[in-house]
């Protein structure tokens, strides 16, 4: 990394100290003063530093011209800054999502219509520091930066309501703003719509743009309101819709433009300057409020949430949501590097971005429950994310639940990936399954009260698991041939969606039936669960013993396709690794038939988070897994960029060695996370990986849909986790806590002995979702000496399928 991007990092940290420290009300520890929206913004992260609230729609940030502005920001200094839209999502892939409606402050034109507005034109660097870096700084609500040209923008935002301050320098005679209608992330709109209110400069805007990870469409409506600061004015002196770089002066309707060519289409106003007050900058704030459903609802919106026009009170009132969240942890930072408890808040911080409460703004049917968007996509977020959501925050987890629940029941299967209303691809296998059943897991006792109807659930589950769609590709799984072989095989065309990516298919499945047959288990529906356990068993079916490694013949038996009539296909087991001969990625696509997604067999081999004892078997016993393992770190086949690795370092805990997994787990942390703008090796993927660091840093490990969490060390003498549904605070203390080792291979590090409220504990390897179901005590007695176990006890070892641990 670049020196300059370094101090770059340092100063939005001390700046993110300072912003927050003004807003304490006493504390001495104040999380948001631990919170840097910056990590990540480089390097194909993808994350969003820009202002919101937590789980908010509209989510408004800088949007640079990087080949790499999923998020809109990009914190390399070399990118333009091209507008400053109202939606973003957070750590994806895929084609560039949503950034529509941008603002752009236009200092000076010699006239109106020479004023120029197409996006290359209008474009501008941002004000550098002396080191060199982009003088940028956020915090969690708020957003600035300096542009070159002396203008400063400010952005805060409520739930659909974003509010822009633009303070122009004295200069600037005539101060204008533009907004952009058709360049969303993709300048893929069409249709657009725009009118402006001569008598206020109110803009109302409408277009269709395309979705970023997926076939549909979807439309979006903007309400623009504008507000001198510190000044008064009735009404813009100067308005007008343009086209291209020729804006059109009196005119109020985009469609009356006399141009009809050109795809940049949108709105420009110009105000009176507060320049003649003492010659004095001027600042114009820009409210806007965003729809799927209509401008009359989007003005509504901007009207409901931000009444006063107060931008201070908004930002608090953004800090204030934020502080409620992350003040559920709390953490001894006592030997503790400033930088773990960053990056420890700052993980926990973009696990409330995604998915987006969209309540009001669904645009497929009406309802009374809640309307959640975002999901982008299940596959990613199911393992960690939603498991410390359980943790912490289980209303918020209830309202989504029930969201997804109404989207079953209006489209016939649960949600998988989605982005404003429309249907994104599937990437593994039917994913809301292992949501919905770790929510009722947790919480059966609390589901009624928190607005979760058991059996609405539980049909959502079934329509999943029993029924085919028309377009797997999309929404639900194969489940006709899944019934029916127990296996996806890789040879037969099937219609209703790509025969692809099976072997990863058939493994999702069998953990999805797993997770089913624990929710039927609570329910008392003893032959489901007996079924669905079963049909979790079938992983085996994918597993050729026969299958090795060119050139290691010592790793014997791999996850592999097979064909319809039971005969193997065969896939290198380097595919898609970083040892791959082909350098095969494993993304999406129709046509290919390796049976992997995103990541390789030796990498699937592993991932059976239900019956991991049968997997030991398989793989020829406890030696031969461990030797497995560590063969899977020493040659680089662990990825810390992919959710099906995430498990990985933890594994060594069925083998009874979770010395083994402290190591590997630090190491993974200490190669690939940090606090710096690249401190991500890959991107956040809406909050999954944010959520893995963050279980790391606590020293655990879900496991979704399940009541047990694998456990190990954290990174601070204690750590207290408070559930305000349950009312409970668990707090988890290491004795002998003397820091973290750098390398992490070294040090008090290792667990020896566990109490539970002064207790014994049965197992030093994991804890049950009892003890966080009260306000509890867990001791962690340290140890310098790897060689610890889980305990001699019949309950020591974490619990797998196959051995009853889940009766």
């Amino acid at each position: 990394m670049k020196p300059s991007f370094r101090l770059f990092v340092l100063l939005a940290t001390v700046k993110s100290y300072a912003y927050a420290a003004q807003n304490q009300d006493g504390d001495v520890f104040d999380p948001l003063s631990y919170v840097n929206l910056f990590i990540g913004t480089v390097n194909g992260g993808h994350t969003f530093p820009g202002a919101t609230i937590p789980h908010g729609m509209v989510k408004v940030g800088m949007d640079t011209d990087s080949p790499g502005n999923h998020a809109g920001y990009d914190g390399d200094p070399q990118y333009n800054v091209t507008g400053f839209s109202q939606l973003h999502q957070e750590g994806t892939g895929g084609a560039v999502p949503l950034s529509n409606f941008k603002l752009f402050p236009i200092l000076n034109c010699t006239v109106f219509e020479q004023c120029l507005t197409t996006i290359a034109s209008r474009k501008i660097p941002r004000k550098f520091l002396p080191n060199g870096s982009p003088d940028d700084f956020a915090s969690p609500g708020y957003f600035s930066t300096n542009l070159s040209n002396a203008i400063r923008v400010e952005l805060t935002a409520t739930r659909r309501v974003a509010l822009h301050r633009y303070t122009f320098p004295p200069e600037s005679v005539t101060p204008r703003i533009l907004l952009d209608v058709t360049n969303d992330g993709q300048v893929s709109g069409i249709n657009p719509e725009m009118a402006i209110d001569p008598e206020t400069g109110r803009m109302i805007a409408s277009g269709n743009y395309a979705a970023s990870f997926g076939p549909g469409r979807y439309d979006a409506y903007a309400c623009v309101d504008f507000k001198g600061e510190g000044y008064h004015f009735d009404a813009p002196i100067e308005y007008g819709p343009y086209k291209i770089n020729y804006p059109d002066l009196w005119g109020t309707d985009i469609n009356q433009h006399y141009y009809s060519w050109g795809s940049e289409h949108g709105g420009l106003v110009g105000f009176p300057s507060n320049s003649d007050n003492g010659n004095k900058p001027t600042s114009i704030l820009a409210r806007v409020g965003v729809s799927l459903i209509s401008t009359e609802q989007a003005c509504a919106n901007a009207e409901e949430e931000i009444p006063d026009w107060n931008f201070d009170r908004v930002v608090k009132d953004s800090e204030d949501q934020w502080r409620d969240i992350l003040s559920r942890v709390k953490v001894d930072t006592d030997n503790v590097d400033r930088n773990t408890t960053e990056l420890l808040y700052s993980s926990l911080y973009r696990t409330h971005l995604l998915p987006a409460d969209f309540t009001g703004e669904n645009p497929g049917w009406k309802s009374s429950e809640p309307y959640y968007d975002g999901f982008y996509c299940n596959w990613d977020t199911y393992r960690t994310l939603f498991p410390l959501m359980s943790l912490h925050d289980p209303a918020t987890f209830a309202r989504i639940v029930r969201g997804m629940i109404d989207i079953q029941k209006h489209e016939g299967w649960l949600p998988e990936c989605r982005e404003m209303g429309t249907k994104q691809f599937i990437e593994g296998g039917s994913n809301g399954d292992p949501i919905l059943s770790e929510f009722y897991v947790k919480f059966d006792k609390q589901a009624k009260e928190l607005g979760v109807h058991a059996e609405d659930l539980y049909e959502a589950l079934l329509a999943d698991a029993e029924k085919t769609p028309k377009n797997w590709n999309i929404q639900g799984r194969q489940a006709d041939v899944w019934k029916e072989k127990g296996y996806i095989p890789s040879d037969t065309t099937y219609r209703g969606g790509a025969n692809t990516k099976q072997v990863s298919r058939s493994l999702e499945y069998a953990f999805d039936d797993f997770t089913i047959s624990q929710v039927a288990r609570l329910l008392g529906k003893t032959s489901d669960a007996h079924k669905y356990a079963r049909r979790a068993a079938n992983f085996v079916n994918s597993w050729n013993p026969d299958v090795v490694v060119p050139d290691t013949p010592g790793i014997i038996g791999f996850m592999q396709p097979k064909f319809a009539n039971g005969t193997w296909n065969y896939t290198d087991p380097r595919h898609c690794s970083v040892h791959d001969p082909l350098q095969a990625t494993c993304f999406l696509n129709a046509i290919r038939r390796d049976g992997f997604y995103e990541s390789s067999p030796i990498v699937y081999s592993q991932y059976v988070p239900q019956d991991t004892a049968r997997l030991i078997e398989l793989q020829g016993g406890v030696d031969k897994f461990v030797e497995r393992l560590d063969w899977i770190f020493e040659n680089d086949y662990f990825d810390s960029t992919n959710e099906p690795s995430q498990q990985i370092p933890f594994m060594y805990h069925y083998a009874n060695q979770p010395g083994r997994s402290a190591q590997r787990a630090r190491q993974t942390i200490a190669a690939s996370f940090n606090t710096s703008i690249n401190g991500l090796p890959g991107n956040d993927d809406s909050g999954s990986m944010a959520s893995y660091v963050f279980f790391y840093l606590a020293g655990m490990y879900p496991l979704p849909a399940t009541r047990q969490t694998l456990l190990s060390a954290p990174y601070f003498p204690s750590i207290s986790i408070h559930n305000p549904v349950l009312a409970t605070t668990v707090t988890i203390k290491s004795n002998n806590f003397t820091g973290n080792p750098v390398d992490g291979t070294s040090g008090n590090i290792y667990v020896k002995s566990v109490t539970v409220n002064g207790k014994p504990y049965k197992s030093n390897c994991y804890l049950e979702w009892d003890v966080f179901t009260e306000t509890s005590t867990v001791v962690l007695e340290l140890t310098d000496t790897a060689n610890v176990t889980c305990g001699t006890g019949k309950d020591a070892l974490p619990p797998s399928l196959s051995t009853g641990g889940y009766d």
